[in-house]
């Protein structure tokens, strides 16, 4: 996976980001698949969510201030379940097997944990400032 790093401090440093970045990548590659009929709602849908979770990652990054930071990750992280809630979708209609429902879920509750350890981390950065 490549990553442009001029080797300071990134958003691309970031795990959650990384693993949302590649969840995203499996959300792409499994709603090829989807039927043409879904262009315009569930494909467009799931896609749009996907990339929001590693935007509002590198977003809240680029704030600078760790209470912004923290809401970002927050809306990353609902996006995050909003595609887990469309996967359920997709399944539902036959359009993704169980397995690929299986691993796919599973790769997105690991990028759910990242966020929510990097929201800690965040919280407790803060609050060495604040002390």
């Amino acid at each position: 996976m490549l990553v442009v790093n001029n080797n300071h401090h990134s958003f691309e440093d970031v795990k959650a980001w990384q693993l949302a970045r590649k969840f995203r990548k499996l959300i792409y590659n499994i709603s090829n698949n989807f039927p043409k009929k879904e262009n315009y709602c569930l494909t467009s849908q799931i896609r749009r969510a996907a990339i929001s979770i590693h935007s509002n990652i590198a977003e809240g990054y680029g704030r600078y201030n760790f209470q912004e930071n923290i809401q970002f990750c927050r809306i990353a992280r609902g996006s995050l379940i909003e595609v887990l809630d469309q996967l359920y979708v997709a399944l539902d209609e036959n359009y993704i097997s169980l397995d690929d429902f299986r691993n796919i879920y599973k790769e997105g509750k690991a990028t759910e944990k990242a966020i929510n350890g990097y929201i800690g981390f965040l919280k407790k950065q803060r609050n060495k400032i604040i002390k």
